[in-house]
């Protein structure tokens, strides 16, 4: 289970976060006078706040829409240059297919180093039939409305009002919304160099992903976020007349691929580990074109199978469960039935973001701020209610948190929708935080 507060407040100190702790303990019962001003400055620009999300909206900026993502980029970095911070936009080699990174910095000596990370990017692509922008009292419909230009515009609000205070003088604040979140380019390594690097110089990760509400209806925060990878397994077998099958030509490439697939299920099940077989192919010929996800395949009835393929869905929430897994699995693959071979292989595209003491340590830090605000407690989102996002990316360098921005529902889909009441609730969570933090 999860760590209790007691026990995080003794673990925070290694850290270096103990301080951040005690400052907010201090105002346990009331906020800094600083503290009130920077809420005020938030709730005194909530309308902008709310135009502001409604520009970025009125871009389409699906991944594959590089002028549209740039566009987005433009509007934030505009926003973020009046805010003092020194932008910069990150190219990606042209065969990446990729539009490239807006990253922004500010320097100074006081307080952690905090990496604030966001997208540009959206699923819905230029051609999506998905309406823009479209308000109906306290709620918004759109494209990537949640998914994220809500907690894009979350960051820079809670930028501007701790600047509107001067609380932004002489901290060390990096910015990074990338622009192919949604569908990481490939090479990984290149495509998630910035995200890397910036990682590596801060003391602190925390992504505007839409935040998750408990079953109370409550928000939660994102200490983990279990891996995104794959496997792929590969069958062979003795082809023959269908009426010697279980005899000396064996038993065919299809009864071996349903002995495997059914051998995960009873033997691999715990909890947090997931392993989908997302298509299967198998017969006498078979084919299989990995970009777009399409198969053929031929076969008789009075034929013994020669061929099967599998195309599956792994995931884990740590280093030490994906490795068991994928051992069990290449184990039960290895013991095959008589007249048949097979092989699997394994991809990982996002690493996993395992729930560290740091990042509960960072989690504790922000619901101490919530509650300070008025906000109620923040506790964690169990990590395997999470998908993939960018932060697992720079989760095995530095405490992270996830799971900062807008509520809302329906991502991805067309009915993605925005509570427009939780852009100031979480702005205001995280300018409390952020002033916490770089004290």
């Amino acid at each position: 289970m999860f760590p209790k507060t007691a026990m995080l407040r003794a673990i925070i100190s290694g850290f270096g976060l103990l301080t951040c702790v005690a400052h907010g303990a201090a105002q346990a019962e009331d906020l800094s006078p600083a503290e009130q001003q920077i809420i005020a400055a938030v709730k005194g620009h909530s309308d902008a706040a709310l135009q502001l999300l409604e520009r970025s909206v009125n871009i389409n900026s699906g991944t594959l829409n590089h002028d549209g993502v740039r566009e987005v980029g433009k509007l934030f970095r505009a926003e973020l240059d009046g805010l003092g911070f020194k932008t910069s936009w990150s190219e990606m080699p042209a065969a990446m297919n990729r539009a490239g990174h807006l990253l922004a910095e500010r320097e100074g000596t006081q307080g952690k180093r905090v990496l604030m990370i966001g997208h540009l990017d959206t699923v819905f692509e230029k051609d999506s039939p998905v309406r823009l922008w479209d308000r109906k009292g306290n709620r918004v419909r759109g494209q990537g409305v949640n998914d994220m230009k809500g907690g894009d515009v979350i960051m820079i609000e809670a930028l501007r009002a701790l600047h509107a205070v001067g609380a932004l003088d002489n901290t060390r604040i990096q910015v990074i919304f990338s622009g192919d979140e949604e569908s990481a380019g490939h090479p990984i390594s290149i495509s998630r160099a910035d995200l890397i690097n910036a990682a590596k110089r801060s003391d602190a990760a925390l992504a505007f992903e839409g935040t998750a509400l408990d079953a109370d209806g409550n928000a939660t925060g994102t200490v983990g976020r279990r891996a995104s990878g794959g496997f792929v397994l590969t069958v062979k077998a003795k082809q023959g007349h269908s009426a010697t099958v279980f005899g000396h030509n064996g038993y065919g490439a299809i009864y071996e691929t349903a002995r495997i697939l059914n051998s995960f299920r009873e033997q691999l099940i715990e909890p947090d580990l997931t392993f989908n077989a997302g298509n299967i192919i198998g017969g006498t010929e078979i084919t299989y074109d990995s970009l777009t996800g399409k198969a053929t395949a031929f076969g008789k009835t009075n034929v013994i199978p020669p061929s099967a393929l599998v195309h599956g869905d792994l995931r884990y929430l740590s280093a030490e469960q994906g490795k068991r897994a994928t051992e069990r699995m290449r184990d039960i693959v290895s013991k095959n039935l008589p007249g048949t071979s097979a092989s699997i292989s394994f991809s990982e595209n996002y690493p996993p973001m395992s729930p560290t003491p740091g990042n509960f340590a960072l989690l504790d830090i922000y619901s101490k701020a919530s509650k300070d605000a008025g906000l109620g407690e923040i506790k964690a989102l169990p990590p395997g209610e999470r998908g993939a996002g960018d932060i697992q990316f720079v989760a095995p360098y530095v405490a992270s948190l996830d799971g900062l921005g807008a509520t809302g529902r329906g991502a991805h889909s067309p009915d993605e929708d925005l509570d427009i009441s939780s852009i100031q609730k979480a702005t205001i969570r995280t300018a409390i935080y952020l002033y916490r933090l770089t004290r």
